[in-house]
């Protein structure tokens, strides 16, 4: 239980630490806001996170250390799942939240080895090395784009299933590329041109796939980091752990 609150919190600031509050924190375990109050209190007694009243909350060292434990278990299995046992990208995040707990240290990094020192589990988010160093793509939600620019796929946000089923239908996964056509008006869908060879298709993205999707300017090296010393998978990738690092170094008080 404690593993899977330090995981979520990581998850839900991984890409935006304001997103870590009490209400999307239950809203993302499916308990109530009063169980998550006292699990903070809990959590905070034994110095893995650390809230201020009404604020937002923070993992402490200690408990990010444990957090990225459990995220890299949890994306390592559902790359396994899909790359060596063929689970589609659809089915495997259920599988990994019961298997991520099973799995030993060992396993972990056997499963790793096996498949290559993997960066990115099969829905674009980075797996963190054994270091606890994550290969963070900058990229910029698919909303945000005006008409006429273009990305790659490189990362789903919404992995609900029905939702990934529907991409992969129309042929959009990681490194995609995808060009925004126009905006409907009166709140209507984006349509966007999906570009995988010969004519592009157009294809119309009501709220949640828009939601779903974020893109990067350039495509991921072809191998990327699945060495050591081979470096980084992205043009302007940032390590998610050194970023932070120099920002408590630099005491801004603001957050990446």
């Amino acid at each position: 239980m404690i593993e899977d609150y330090l995981k979520v919190l990581f998850n839900l600031g991984e890409w935006d630490p304001d997103e870590r509050s009490n209400a999307n924190l239950a809203a993302r375990l499916g308990v109530s806001t009063s169980s998550v109050s006292e699990m903070i209190r809990k959590l905070t007694a034994q110095g893995l996170v650390s809230h201020e009243p009404y604020g937002g909350i923070e993992l402490t060292a200690a408990g990010r250390t444990r957090a990225v434990e459990m995220v890299r278990r949890h994306r390592l299995v559902e790359t396994y799942l899909v790359e060596r046992l063929g689970y589609s990208w659809d089915e495997v995040h259920d599988e990994a939240e019961v298997l991520e707990h099973a799995v030993s240290p060992r396993m972990v990094e056997r499963m790793d080895h096996a498949l290559g020192r993997p960066w990115r589990d099969p829905h674009g988010d980075p797996i963190p090395t054994p270091d606890g160093v994550l290969h963070q793509p900058p990229t910029s939600p698919v909303a945000t784009l005006s008409p006429g620019s273009r990305g790659f796929v490189a990362r789903f946000i919404d992995h609900d299933p029905e939702l990934l089923r529907w991409f992969a239908g129309l042929g959009v996964g990681l490194d995609t590329e995808v060009e925004v056509v126009e905006q409907k008006p009166f709140g209507g869908p984006l349509v966007v041109a999906v570009h995988t060879g010969g004519e592009p298709r157009r294809v119309e993205l009501g709220i949640q796939a828009v939601l779903a999707l974020c893109v990067a300017q350039h495509r991921p090296h072809p191998t990327g980091a699945e060495e050591p010393g081979a470096g980084c998978p992205y043009v302007g990738c940032q390590h998610l752990d050194t970023i932070r690092a120099e920002h408590s170094v630099s005491g801004s008080g603001q957050q990446s």
